[in-house]
């Protein structure tokens, strides 16, 4: 499909979800009109969006609409992520330290799963755009070995870290217990330890029902949110930009 219909399609079928609200009672009016107006897309990692060979024209078109743009990649395609140019917030998600509980975790499609990882990380500590390294942590099975997560995040060099809880849903529940979902407690404790090895880091934020916690880099001066309409001008003046110029001390609505 091309990129114009992807982009527009996704957004029929975004409103469709919502239609519902419309027929409430108890919506607000204001709301109501503003589900209407698309400001932020998730591009995740169901399908792994990031090897469609449109990707950058997906990209480029969100961000003509002032719709800012939120990469996910699993860090397995290191040809393709060298290739996006222009983005408002890359992640690259990492789910274990080791090569072995890599692979045991992801079951990863490719041999070589570990030099790709790498290679990933690699690039993303060139990226100019924000960056963010994501961990999902599950409880009793990858909640150690610190030290090791702090030399690939300081590989990636990301302007910010996401440390996010295994959430106990889906297909996963298969694999998994609830036992597995780590507290906020236990979220805050592996964040200590692992700022331990990362001195270039500090906590910015958390968020306690979604058992999530944001490290960034002290370099920003805790200027973790974004600066939307900075953040258009500049990708759509075709200027040279980095991570800060677009990173705001204070929240930026997306208007």
């Amino acid at each position: 499909d091309s990129p114009e219909h992807i982009i527009n399609h996704s957004i029929e079928e975004h409103l469709k979800l919502l239609t519902g609200f419309g027929s409430n009672l108890k919506t607000n009016d204001h709301k109501k009109e503003e589900l209407k107006d698309v400001r932020h897309v998730a591009l995740s990692l169901t399908g792994e969006p990031i090897t469609y060979p449109l990707i950058n024209e997906i990209l480029d078109g969100f961000h003509k609409r002032r719709i800012s743009t939120f990469l996910v990649t699993n860090a397995q395609f290191p040809n393709e992520l060298e290739k996006i140019k222009h983005v408002t917030q890359l992640y690259l998600s990492i789910d274990a330290p080791t090569k072995e509980k890599l692979k045991e975790i992801d079951r990863p499609l490719f041999k070589d799963y570990w030099e790709r990882m790498n290679k990933c990380l690699d690039l993303l500590s060139t990226r100019r755009y924000r960056t963010c390294i994501r961990l999902s942590l599950i409880k009793y099975e990858n909640m150690e070995n610190f030290e090791e997560y702090a030399k690939l995040i300081s590989k990636g060099s990301p302007d910010f870290v996401e440390l996010k809880s295994y959430m106990w849903v889906g297909e996963s529940q298969k694999n998994y217990k609830v036992e597995n979902m780590p507290y906020m407690e236990d979220m805050k404790i592996f964040m200590e330890n692992i700022l331990e090895f990362l001195p270039g880091y500090e906590f910015l934020s958390s968020h306690e029902s979604s058992r999530a916690i944001l490290l960034g880099k002290k370099s920003l001066n805790k200027k973790h949110w974004i600066n939307f309409s900075k953040f258009f001008e500049l990708v759509n003046s075709k200027k040279d930009y980095v991570a800060e110029d677009y990173s705001s001390e204070v929240m930026q609505p997306n208007k």
